[in-house]
């Protein structure tokens, strides 16, 4: 079973409940994806708490997969999420969510040679070729 952190911004969250269905597709049974909903700022009196169950999960994970949105790469919480990943050696994967024509790629994996896709039933091959970003 591969574990998979989800790296997201709320907005994308119906994208997030997608990847949850497709794993129940036999093709990605060995699929089991993680995510944390944050929808309080980074600099919030929660954040501390917030940051340990998210690293907590992100080292439970085989890797991370960033869902790339026309806002993901504004988000603090996508950026320290990869930013915890890359720290942790984690591999990492960035697929956008459907529809999405064009995007910039957040921060931490922007020309770092992150396997990317704009079409979701080539997730399955990213995920295989996905790179520890160092």
């Amino acid at each position: 079973m591969r574990r998979i952190f989800i790296s997201f911004v709320i907005e994308d969250e119906n994208a997030v409940i997608g990847l949850g269905l497709l794993a129940k597709n036999p093709a990605y049974s060995d699929l089991e994806f993680y995510d944390e909903s944050v929808r309080v700022p980074i600099s919030s009196v929660d954040a501390p708490y917030i940051k340990r169950r998210i690293r907590d999960k992100i080292e439970r994970c085989g890797m991370v997969l960033c869902l790339v949105s026309s806002a993901a790469h504004t988000s603090s919480w996508v950026t320290w999420e990869l930013e915890t990943a890359i720290d942790r050696q984690k591999p990492i994967v960035a697929m956008a969510v459907k529809g999405l024509s064009s995007a910039t790629l957040p921060a931490p994996i922007r020309n770092k040679g992150v396997p990317f896709s704009w079409d979701p039933s080539k997730l399955k091959g990213c995920l295989d070729d996905a790179v520890v970003v160092g």
